[in-house]
């Protein structure tokens, strides 16, 4: 197995970096010695002679030093984790990745979170390399999946390892984008699966934001996928400054003499940007008179109120005509709402906005025509279409994930190209899409978490911001905070000088990936996997360390089961025998050892002055006479003086007697004996002899009597059975035997280091064993034994996939073992498609706020489809109570907001029918769509029955139209 300890970290320096440097301390750069000098040379010379040479001339422009860094790791044949602020170029080292494949003969995958990252990124490979080399996949796009480079989300790659798919084969790079993704509540645990079973040899490109906690992360990946450099760097190539919009002013955060790239801890703040925070505006100087006197909260304006009370937000039209005059655009303004974004625009249209030349114009109508050629034309007005088109003619637009897919990329493509200038945004714009702009723009500092309003963490507000400053463009990006009512300027140079955010696992064992495991490896062996995940590294780090192990032992206990295997028979078995028979026998030595000894202590106790014993064996055998009996008690025994028939004085323990000493006659001892009197020695020696003339032929007649060992049954008959065994004939018996004996020492090893592990609290290893243990109780596991797992044949019990496990496991869906359930109970079998679609649509839908109305089914409770649904809700509480004796929580709870509009457009309704009368927006419904139609493309390949396969195609097919048909993502 090869060694995974090792792990460089390689911090970049920001040496060269466009950040003013401090006025308070300015110095000249110190000048490099002739070691750095020689250094740097020969660093040089080798570049020129690597893949790296060739790849710099193929894009055309010079590296950072993190990118150098990490491409050189590369070529050694490191992995790599790229730590680097949003635009720092990180893609780079994976394109280099790709390069490297490519020279190499190898295959590259380049994985993203989400389809449209994945689109993107496709279509810059295959402008680079061609489209006959670039694949692309999905789930619901296949373009020549063989290439030997294919992008694809993460799920697909995840799904590919445990099937084994033959497109893994030749595998030598993955690039994992945005890997910090990981820390995602519901997609992320689907990243630490593929780094844990991605195979050895295959290179991770590993390309993350700034986060705090990198060193840890490297450490893990160090831990599982071998030698890892950790290449961190927090330079922005283009500078951010750090702005406040008040009113109709544009003001500095900092202090003046502040360097905004650098303002350390507890920066001083603009004191006009203070002042204008805290003076209330002529138009709410009111009097105690007026009912409004009172602010929020009934804080008196003046001294002593909390920053930003009465400040009112600039009107978005005079935000964007600010920036406009201000240089500042293009921009990306983030509202932390899908109808503050589209009313922003609607604002923007009323009040005249136009920021676009009569030439961009007509090119801007050009591209939206072409690109939505394809939706049919009576959709158009449902969409809004026509709006869009206005105002992406203005050069403003909104992107939110209620849009239409197809409306989103035509704005993504349009603000690339510089044609749209301001672009009204919720926080999803952030993930990883290429938009770069001149400045962002933050109303709030606050958003909505799902169920109440919550600040915006340093993470985020780098995140968002990192879009500001365009590469090769731009001299300085520029993030801006519109001052609203609230606003606190220290609170905001906390997050602005935070740059920072840990990343946190949110890794746990599903329903899916436990079937996957079990099938694979085996149920021990999987939770030794599990227990390598980050989740578990960050819980408790020495569990990875002793799971990576533990897995070692795994794998050696499988080489030495393989050398020990006899052509005759079960050597396993014929070695579990002979251990058993050394057990018994060591078990019965003890036994007669203590036996021993305890005859040895009693034959000390009770004698008197004058007593003859013999000594049966030892250096002190033969016969003596006590001369003083010792004091009794303890676990020795007493310690009698005896004298010897040669005169010696001596003091008996129970260790010099043997099996015990045997009083043998009795001598008179004078009251007044002085042992140190040879003479009186001599005397009673004399004595001892004659007393002990008559017991000698007696000693020599006695026979050694048989040890418990050779007396017991059990031993005898273990005996018979190994000379029996098939493989006690076998002529490489003893060498069989060695690696026998090794295999069981290292199990004993292999027990008790697993028996650590389970003793962690916390352990993924225990989720696991509960959720197999829901799995066994519905059938979809069973025990099973498996010797594989220990050939000595001791009862360690296993476990097996059945046949409905089999089909479990191509089941990914969030809600796998629901989807499952129903599957195998029929609750859907009598459905046609639109129904199967509408009721498949309750697993996925999350409506975004709860609804209080009855949904709405087709045909009413009684229909097919009502009674189906029927039959799925009391599948799903049944599966929630069984979690909950289980002490587990993933079931997720139906949704029916989505079944009327989903059986509508299946049963090939008009988007207009589909959608009229509800809240659901044209890109929700999409987008809901696309997740339903992945959910029925799996049941169209692992339903048990051929008709419910049958039916799931249809229901794809029905799906799959009009603007979801049009839709890439």
């Amino acid at each position: 197995m090869p060694s995974r300890s090792r792990h460089r970290r390689q911090s970049v320096a920001d040496a060269g970096a466009s950040a003013p440097a401090p006025t308070s301390a300015p110095r000249e750069p110190d000048e490099p010695s002739p070691a750095e000098r020689y250094a740097a040379a020969r660093r040089r010379a080798q570049d020129d002679a690597s893949e790296l040479a060739q790849f710099r001339e193929l894009i055309g422009f010079q590296l950072d030093d993190f990118q150098l860094e990490s491409c050189r790791a590369l070529e050694r044949g490191s992995g790599v984790l790229v730590a680097a602020p949003t635009g720092a170029g990180k893609t780079v080292v994976g394109e280099f990745a790709v390069h490297l494949a490519l020279r190499a003969g190898r295959k590259a995958f380049y994985t993203t979170p989400i389809k449209a990252l994945s689109n993107q990124k496709y279509n810059d490979l295959v402008r680079r390399y061609g489209p006959d080399r670039v694949g692309l996949l999905t789930g619901d796009t296949t373009i020549n999946s063989e290439a030997p480079v294919v992008v694809m989300t993460t799920e697909v790659l995840r799904n590919m390892l445990y099937a084994g798919s033959a497109t893994l084969v030749g595998l030598g790079f993955v690039v994992m984008d945005e890997v910090h993704y990981l820390a995602d509540r519901f997609r992320g645990p689907v990243w630490e699966e593929v780094i844990i079973h991605l195979p050895d040899d295959v290179q991770l490109v590993s390309l993350s934001a700034t986060v705090s906690n990198a060193e840890e992360f490297g450490d893990w990946l160090a831990m599982v996928r071998g030698d890892t450099a950790v290449v961190v760097s927090e330079h922005r190539p283009v500078p951010l400054g750090q702005h406040v919009l008040v009113r109709d002013e544009l003001l500095e955060l900092y202090a003046g003499h502040v360097d905004p790239t650098d303002p350390g801890v507890d920066p001083p703040i603009n004191p006009d940007l203070r002042r204008l925070l805290s003076t209330r505006p002529p138009d709410e100087r009111r009097g105690p008179g007026d009912r409004g006197y009172r602010g929020r909260g009934g804080h008196r304006p003046g001294g002593g109120r909390p920053p930003g009370v009465g400040v009112r937000p600039v009107p978005r039209f005079a935000m964007v005509d600010l920036l406009d005059r201000e240089g500042l655009l293009p921009a990306i303004v983030f509202i932390f709402s899908r109808a503050g974004c589209e009313a922003a625009v609607q604002q923007c249209l009323a009040a005249g906005v136009r920021l676009t030349t009569p030439a961009e114009q007509a090119e801007i109508r050009q591209v939206v025509e072409e690109r939505c050629a394809a939706v049919p034309p009576e959709d158009l007005d449902v969409l809004g279409y026509w709006q869009l088109a206005d105002a992406l003619s203005r050069g403003v637009a909104a992107h939110h994930a209620g849009m239409l897919p197809l409306f989103k990329e035509t704005v993504e493509e349009l603000f690339s190209r510089g044609l749209v200038k301001v672009v009204f945004a919720t926080e999803t714009l952030a993930l990883g899409i290429n938009m770069p702009a001149r400045s962002v723009v933050l109303e709030k500092l606050v958003k909505w978490d799902g169920s109440r309003h919550v600040d915006i963490t340093p993470g985020e507000y780098t995140q968002l911001t990192g879009r500001a400053g365009r590469r090769g463009i731009d001299v300085e990006g520029h993030a801006v905070v519109v001052a609203h009512q609230g606003l606190d300027p220290v609170q905001l140079a906390g997050l602005a000088s935070k740059r920072l955010y840990p990343l946190r696992s949110s890794f746990r064992p599903t329903y899916n990936m436990a079937v996957n495991l079990v099938a694979q490896v085996g149920r021990e062996r999987a939770r030794e996997v599990l227990e390598t995940s980050f989740a578990q590294f960050q819980a408790d780090r020495g569990v990875v360390g002793l799971a990576r192990q533990a897995q070692a032992h795994t794998e050696a206990l499988e080489g030495y089961a393989e050398a020990m295997r006899c052509h005759l028979g079960d050597f396993a078995e014929y070695a579990a025998l002979r251990r058993e028979i050394s057990r018994a026998e060591k078990d019965a030595t003890r036994q007669e050892a203590g036996a021993r000894r305890a005859r040895a202590v009693a034959s000390l106790e009770g004698l008197r002055p004058g007593d003859v014993l013999e000594v049966p064996t030892g250096r002190r055998s033969g016969f003596v006479v006590v001369v003083d009996p010792g004091r009794a008690g303890g676990f020795d025994g007493p310690r009698p003086t005896v004298l010897t028939t040669d005169r010696q004085v001596r003091r008996l323990t129970a260790a010099d007697v043997g099996g015990g000493a045997r009083t043998v006659g009795h001598v008179r001892v004078p009251r007044d004996l002085n042992v140190r009197v040879p003479a009186a020695r001599r005397d009673l020696a004399a004595r001892l002899r004659a007393a002990v003339e008559d017991v000698a032929p007696e000693r020599a007649a006695r026979t050694r009597r048989p040890s418990p060992a050779q007396e017991d049954a059990h031993v005898a008959e273990l005996r018979r059975r190994l000379r029996a065994h098939p493989c006690h004939a076998c002529p490489d018996r003893e060498d069989h035997a060695r690696w026998a004996e090794r295999w069981s020492r290292l199990s004993s090893e292999h027990d008790a280091l697993v028996g650590r592990i389970q003793g962690r609290t916390g352990s993924i290893s225990a989720v696991f064993d509960r959720t197999c243990d829901v799995l066994v109780t519905l059938g979809y596991l069973e025990p099973a034994d498996d010797p594989a797992q220990d050939p000595s044949g001791a009862a360690r019990r296993g476990l097996a996939v059945t046949a409905d496990g089999r089909w479990l496991r191509r089941l990914y869906a969030e809600n796998d073992l629901l989807l499952a359930e129903c599957l195998r109970r029929g609750v859907w079998d009598e459905l046609d498609p639109p129904a199967l679609a509408a009721a498949v649509s309750t697993l996925v839908y999350r409506s975004r706020r709860d609804e209080d109305a009855e949904p709405r089914v087709p045909g009413g409770p009684r229909s097919r489809l009502g009674v189906a649904l029927e039959g799925t809700v009391r599948a799903w509480s049944e599966l929630d109570d069984l979690e909950t004796a289980h002490r587990l929580e993933t079931i997720q709870p139906l949704d029916m907001g989505l079944v009327e509009a989903v059986h509508r457009w299946a049963a090939g309704r008009s988007l207009d029918a589909v959608l009229r009368g509800g809240d659901l927006t044209a890109g929700d419904f999409v987008r809901w769509c696309k997740q339903v139609i992945d959910v029925l493309d799996q049941l169209s390949q692992a339903a048990p029955h051929a008709r419910l396969r049958a039916t799931a195609d249809r229901a794809v097919d029905a799906l799959r139209r009009g603007v979801v048909a049009y839709s890439s993502v």
